[in-house]
């Protein structure tokens, strides 16, 4: 697992950011900070793989806790979540080694992909040596490569006509049932309208991100049924 800090000054924002990292295989929150010395004081007594990093803090901005980080030899990676879009904080934060930088506001599914970037980055690293030793000239291609990977699933590559948020909401709520799930069941858990859960259901069989099974009843007329194809 991949323990994550999430730092934002917002209690709201940052119980949201918590929510949305739990619901990504292989990632954990394992505490939430809401000022940049209560981040510090954590990250000196805890293990932190990742941190998630909002740049208005009450105390000091978010970079200058990531550059105080790098002084003090802290390893924890840094993604920037964070409103400030101008250049300059975005050329600091690169300067400093923030791994990703996600503006807010954004969606599920754009916090999705840095993460899913995120965990190919380590995967990568890991299969360099066991992440020690040295690497090659195309290994080091494969490791930067690898933070440029978007694909993020049910949302990306959708058809014109279909959003990135819809089809998330399907995909969490296939992923979160106990069994397949008849179009109109999705729609209404979903709260979409069967005509709307249909047509993205549609897509993503097509896609295979779902898979399709037939149920047969009293009528003897199949009902296509739909659960998520989670990954082998």
């Amino acid at each position: 697992m991949i323990d994550v800090l999430v730092v934002d000054d917002d209690f709201r924002v940052a119980e949201i950011n918590a929510a949305y990292v739990a619901r990504i295989p292989g990632f954990r929150v394992i505490s939430r900070a809401h000022t940049a010395a209560q981040a510090l004081s954590f990250l000196e007594r805890d293990h932190v793989d990742l941190v998630l990093l909002d740049h208005y803090l009450p105390d000091e901005t978010g970079l200058t806790l990531v550059r105080r980080l790098r002084q003090l030899g802290h390893p924890a990676d840094v993604i920037m979540v964070t409103a400030a879009r101008d250049v300059a904080t975005v050329r600091t934060a690169m300067r400093y080694g923030a791994l990703q930088y996600l503006v807010k506001p954004f969606s599920f599914s754009g916090l999705r992909s840095k993460l899913e970037s995120y965990a190919a980055l380590r995967r990568t690293l890991e299969g360099v040596g066991g992440g020690r030793g040295e690497a090659g000239q195309e290994q080091v291609d494969q490791i930067f490569g690898a933070l440029r990977t978007t694909e993020s699933g049910s949302a990306a590559g959708l058809p014109k006509g279909h959003s990135a948020p819809t089809a998330d909401v399907i995909r969490h709520v296939l992923s979160a049932a106990d069994g397949p799930l008849s179009a109109h069941e999705v729609a209404a858990r979903a709260g979409l309208s069967r005509s709307t859960a249909q047509r993205y259901l549609k897509y993503l069989e097509g896609a295979g991100r779902i898979s399709l099974s037939l149920k047969y009843g009293d009528t003897g007329r199949p009902e296509h049924r739909y659960a998520w194809a989670r990954a082998s």
